[in-house]
């Protein structure tokens, strides 16, 4: 039961930062979304958020910061790229999965939405 509260919070903070960023530090949500995913990179490549999302679970890893945290999860955890399309190829060997299950989610709400723009 703890794990879902440790999610809840650690995940509901992160999204209250971030709103607070747009409403009160007037920064657009492309900004805000481009900053959490540079910060989970950052803090990937780091080892601190590791230990975050350990704790935190799923709190941690479904925010726009557990994306780049994978983003960089992939890099490390691959033996050695050399050169930049190894280094991308790597990337996405590991956060491939996330990332067409991110773009199949959003192609079937918007099919279920309906949306206007």
């Amino acid at each position: 039961m703890m794990e879902y509260v440790r999610a809840f919070l650690a995940g509901g903070l992160l999204c209250a930062l971030a709103q607070l960023a747009i409403d009160r530090g007037k920064w657009t949500p492309a900004g805000v979304a481009s900053a959490l995913v540079i910060l989970g990179v950052l803090l990937g490549f780091s080892g601190v958020y590791d230990r975050f999302a350990a704790w935190a679970g799923a709190g941690a890893t479904m925010p726009l910061s557990g994306f780049g945290y994978f983003l960089a999860k992939g890099v490390i955890v691959e033996p050695r790229p050399d050169g930049l399309v190894e280094t991308g190829a790597a990337v996405f060997r590991f956060a491939g999965a996330l990332f067409a299950f991110i773009v199949a989610g959003s192609f079937f709400a918007a099919l279920i939405c309906k949306p206007k723009g």
